[in-house]
Order: C-alpha cells, then structure tokens, then sequence
C-alpha cells in the first residue's frame, strides 16, 4: 500500500487532502504539533499521529524514521506574525522563519534522502500569496513564504532528473472552514477542491510534471 505524510495537519486543507488520499487507498500519516485536535480525523481516514515540532531536526529525523517510507510527503506548517517592521518581536520573526522555510528543508532533504534511494517520489510544499508578493505589516511571513519557494525551486532542479517530483503550490486567497464560512460569494478556496489539485500533481507523468501551481478562486484579482 502507497503511503503518504502530511506534515503540518489540521482541519481545513490537511484534513480533505487526508480524506482524498485516503479514498485512493494511500495509509495516511497525520504529523502536528498538537494530535488531540487530529482524533477525530484518524479514526475517518485511519491515519496514524505523529506529534512533531517540523522546525527541530531531531524531531523531523524520528518523524522519518517512523514513516520515511512514504511515496507522498507534503509540508503545510506556517506561521504568521503581523505588524510594522520597525516594532517586529525578532523571536517571532526567527520562529516564522522556522516553521515556513527551515521546517520545509528538513522535511525536503529527509524525503530526498529516502526518495532517492527509491527512484521515486512526491514532495509538495505548500505556499501563499506572501511567497509571490510581500504585503505590508506581514514581512516575517513573506520571507518565510519567499524562501520555501527558493527551496521548492533549487529541489525540483535538483531531485526531478533522479525521479523525485517536487511541486510548489501558490495558495492565493483564503480557504474555506467552519471558522470562515464562504458568506455566498465564492471568493474563498474549497479545501477540496485544492486536494483534488494536489493529487493531479501527485499523478502527474514525469514527462509533463510541474513544479510549481498557482491557485485561487475564479474571482479572485490577482
């Protein structure tokens, strides 16, 4: 059986991309800081949990050696401080730096490691609209964002000729939840709508595969 890591689960788009993977018959692995809040989640999917701060390398290590075996990786973590740059917390910053972009890498060079070996693999990494654009009173995030992009990039280049798929997705607008319901005007992402996307790339033949995919809702002006 196919098995795959979500790296970063909640509720939201970690939760319907579990559900989808699932339904294709892959055994899920659901890694996050706090599990309690993923009961409910593992007993839909049968997903196994993982308690797992992604930006320590020991932890990242001890994550892989319990499920490095997994075809398909995906790394969702961020983190967001707002306010102006000029009365920024540096420790908020240092820690938005971490979970976005220092995470991703150990994350992307633990899957490499294993994927390689293998000849195969996916690894996508989620973005924003910050990774694109920095918007004021949000610089941590946009530097965070920026450099999980570089690293997506510098990947793909490096792990698409020994056979591991890598993917960038650009996540511009806000996603559908129960704690931000839709409000009728279609202006927000359905969370399954981008798992739908997210396996595409996961089937993707190596001679078209992408290594970077923008969305957003068919409203949204960008």
């Amino acid at each position: 059986m196919s098995k795959a890591l979500i790296i970063g689960a909640g509720d939201g788009l970690s939760a319907a991309l579990a559900r989808r993977l699932a339904r294709e018959g892959y055994a899920v692995a659901l890694a996050a800081r706090d599990i309690a809040k993923l009961a409910a989640l593992a007993a839909e999917t049968g997903a196994s949990r993982h308690a797992t701060d992604a930006a320590d390398p020991a932890a990242m290590a001890a994550l892989f050696a319990a499920e490095g075996d997994a075809e398909v990786v995906v790394y969702n973590p961020s983190y967001r401080t707002r306010g102006p740059i000029a009365g920024l917390d540096p420790a908020e910053v240092q820690k938005s730096l971490q979970v976005c972009a220092f995470g991703a890498f150990l994350a992307v060079q633990q899957a490499a490691r294993r994927m390689l070996a293998a000849g195969r693999g996916t690894i996508l990494l989620t973005g924003a609209s910050a990774g694109v654009k920095g918007f004021p009173l949000s610089a941590p995030f946009a530097m965070g964002k920026f450099a999980l992009r570089g690293l997506a990039q510098s990947a793909a280049r490096e792990l698409h000729p020994q056979g591991v798929h890598v993917a960038h997705v650009v996540i511009d607008g806000g996603i559908r939840s129960a704690r931000r319901p839709d409000g009728g005007d279609q202006s927000l992402l359905d969370p399954d709508a981008i798992a739908e996307s997210y396996l595409q790339l996961i089937r993707q033949p190596r001679s078209a595969w992408s290594s970077e995919l923008e969305l957003r809702p068919w409203v949204e002006r960008f």
